[in-house]
């Protein structure tokens, strides 16, 4: 009986032994492959947060500042599902070029964040989103 008892317990933790080793190699050669990630989202530009600057852009360059007042002004993108509000629009002029910063919130998948951006005319008069910055 003693005999089976001390053989079930090594049979037991025998299996546990490599959890405890220094290292994940069988034989100890410490080759790890780091080239696999498990990753599923490309480490390239977001494709969406752009879209979603371009929207904003469109929304402050488009507004019509007599007519907000200050209020909030409230912007969707139907492509991504995100929208937000713009809640500052303070617009400069100087050397016949317009330009506009702003404040917004994203509501989107990865939650609520807040923005602050500047917009400004061309040469042509088409607006350029100069900068679009995430706050903390």
């Amino acid at each position: 009986m003693r005999r089976s008892s001390i053989l079930l317990i090594i049979a037991a933790t025998l299996p546990l032994s490599g959890c405890f080793g220094g290292s994940m190699d069988l034989f100890g050669t410490d080759t790890v492959d780091n080239s696999i990630s498990t990753s599923t989202v490309a480490k390239g530009g977001n494709t969406t947060s752009r879209s979603d600057e371009l929207t904003v852009q469109s929304a402050v360059s488009s507004a019509d500042l007599s007519k907000t007042e200050g209020k909030p002004l409230p912007w969707a993108n139907a492509s991504t599902g995100s929208a937000g509000v713009v809640t500052a629009i303070q617009e400069e002029k100087g050397d016949g070029v317009i330009c506009r910063n702003f404040s917004t919130t994203r509501h989107s998948y990865e939650g609520i964040a807040y923005f602050s951006g500047k917009t400004c005319t061309s040469g042509s008069g088409n607006w350029q989103l100069m900068s679009f910055d995430r706050q903390s």
